[in-house]
């Protein structure tokens, strides 16, 4: 059934950004429905225009020659309310979301090289093929482009629509100057349907694949920038096939506990969404399962702040495994408080020939804690932390001084926002990464080790003479002195500034860490840049 509706009534510009706010939350939510009802809904409400085709009746015309993940196909179904008015309840659209990523998705080894835009990392810089960088990634990441398969044919269509959808695309920048069309069709389809077709045996052998339900109850270890380590626990109750309600409780390296309630579903197998109410915050999980089942990873983030998150690995609380150390450096000759963090940790704690255990000063199941003591070494090293059969490697560094530090992310964009306007301000985030820089006495080559990310005091600076100029630094936003975390200005006019513009402005973000043999310091760029309207969950 297809309903026509117009973009240019208030009725039409009421519906549409109804759907906006559903398609555009950045959460795929929903009943999990079976593949009988999923399949109803795709016959009820899409053959009007997606008929079966001659050749073979059980496919349907273009929606049977593409995989997506979750976020694909809700962005799909929306663009088919918005732009074809397809009439379609919520509880429809969730329904047909999981109905397609569950026989039409992606496999976790399709998804992985891009789960950085399904994870909402933002500051993530893509290393952009050239066959991709000019032609495609000049408008949307190559992500979005990534987490789909499509039949040659189909993306030829996509061509085809882009031109027809934005015909501008051939006269601005990168496409004015040479035969945009016939590129795209000659050169980038090819390449696309061979870095990215359907190959539907990979998808066929994934969905063959023995899965498990992921009920029970999981170890959770992490890290948050500004916060630090995270360790807690938490359990999922399957209430519908691939539905689960979540308890969770966890605490920081500081001491800070946290405590919540929430839903998930998983997708195509693998694909595990959930939100969760943490306090006074909401949260989201977007996560991967491994093929054993038996762990999860990904990240969790603050639902309308979406650069302040958990780096988060959970383990099936029958797993053995150690999972964290904290903290995860130790200067050549101290003696410090050593957590270690797991699941059913039995057996000797080894920390190799450099660090002494010198007492057990408290244990359970999941938690060790010791006294430990460094010996003087000449230069920095990684440290494997076992505890009987179970290891842990590339967490624990044994270091003797801190030669160099960076700032990561190395360049940032925050948005202002507030000031009662729609869009909240999207915060930036950094931390300072310190390195020995091994026997060649030089930064950034191969014998750096990375000792950790330690505690800094930041600040910010005017970031050329134009900013100077413009005085970005009194009104694009503060940092904290001691988490590194940016809040931008307000949105909207400012009267004190030059022609009354907007707090936007461009910075350089600074740590300064001081050790026991000198003051080093590092800097990152942070572009202050306006709201972000359209925030799609594939960008």
């Amino acid at each position: 059934m297809i309903k026509s509706l117009n973009p240019l009534s208030w009725k039409g510009a009421k519906a549409i950004g109804v759907a906006s706010l559903i398609a555009f939350s950045g959460y795929v939510a929903g009943d999990s429905q079976s593949a009988v009802e999923g399949e109803d809904i795709l016959q009820n409400r899409c053959m009007g225009c997606h008929i079966p085709e001659a050749q073979n009746p059980l496919q349907l015309s273009r929606i049977s020659h593409q995989r997506k993940t979750p976020e694909g196909w809700l962005m799909t179904i929306t663009r088919m309310q918005l732009v074809h008015g397809a009439v379609i309840t919520d509880d429809e659209r969730q329904s047909l979301v999981k109905y397609l990523a569950d026989t039409q998705g992606l496999t976790p080894e399709e998804s992985a090289p891009y789960r950085y835009v399904l994870e909402r990392r933002l500051n993530h810089v893509e290393d952009t093929g050239s066959e991709l960088k000019e032609m495609c990634a000049r408008c949307h990441s190559e992500a979005r482009v990534g987490l789909q398969r499509r039949e040659q044919g189909e993306w030829e269509k996509l061509v085809h629509f882009h031109l027809g959808q934005w015909p501008s695309i051939e006269f601005s920048a990168m496409g004015r100057d040479r035969d945009w069309f016939g590129i795209a069709l000659n050169e980038t389809v090819p390449y696309l349907s061979e870095q990215f077709g359907l190959d539907k045996k990979v998808w066929d052998d994934w969905q063959a694949a023995e899965k498990s339900s992921l009920a029970g109850s999981w170890r959770l270890a992490g890290h948050r920038p500004g916060k630090g380590a995270f360790n807690g626990s938490m359990t999922a109750e399957e209430t519908a096939r691939d539905k689960y309600t979540l308890t969770l409780t966890g605490e920081y390296a500081n001491g800070e506990k946290v405590s919540g309630k929430g839903e998930a579903i998983l997708y195509s197998g693998y694909e595990w969404r959930a939100n969760l109410n943490i306090g006074e915050e909401s949260y989201k999980q977007v996560l991967a399962m491994n093929k054993s089942g038996k762990e999860l990873n990904g990240r969790m983030f603050l639902r309308n702040q979406e650069p302040l998150g958990i780096d988060l690995q959970a383990v099936r609380a029958d797993e053995s495994r150690v999972l964290s150390v904290s903290p995860t450096y130790i200067e050549s000759g101290k003696t410090v408080d050593l957590t270690i963090q797991g699941v059913n940790l039995t057996g000797n704690v080894d920390l190799g020939e450099h660090i002494k255990v010198l007492k057990t000063t408290g244990q359970t199941k999941d938690t060790i804690q010791l006294k430990v003591r460094a010996d003087k070494v000449s230069r920095a090293e990684p440290v494997t932390v076992k505890v009987g059969e179970q290891k842990l490697e590339d967490t624990l560094t044994l270091y003797r001084s801190v030669d160099h530090v960076e700032v990561t992310p190395a360049y940032a964009v925050a948005r202002v926002g507030g000031a009662g306007g729609s869009q909240e301000k999207v915060k930036a985030v950094f931390e300072a990464r310190a390195y020995d820089v091994g026997d060649d006495g030089v930064a950034g080559t191969d014998d750096d080790v990375f000792i950790g990310i330690m505690p800094a005091q930041w600040e910010l600076q005017a970031f050329d003479e134009i900013a100077i100029r413009d005085r970005d630094l009194e009104f694009a936003g503060e940092i904290d002195r001691e988490t590194g975390v940016f809040t931008p200005g307000d949105a909207g006019p400012n009267p004190d500034r030059k022609y009354g513009t907007n707090n936007a402005g461009r910075l350089k973000v600074v740590a300064n860490l001081n050790t026991k043999s000198k003051s080093l310091s590092a800097e990152a760029e942070l572009l202050v840049t306006v709201q972000r309207w359209n925030n799609p969950p594939i960008r």
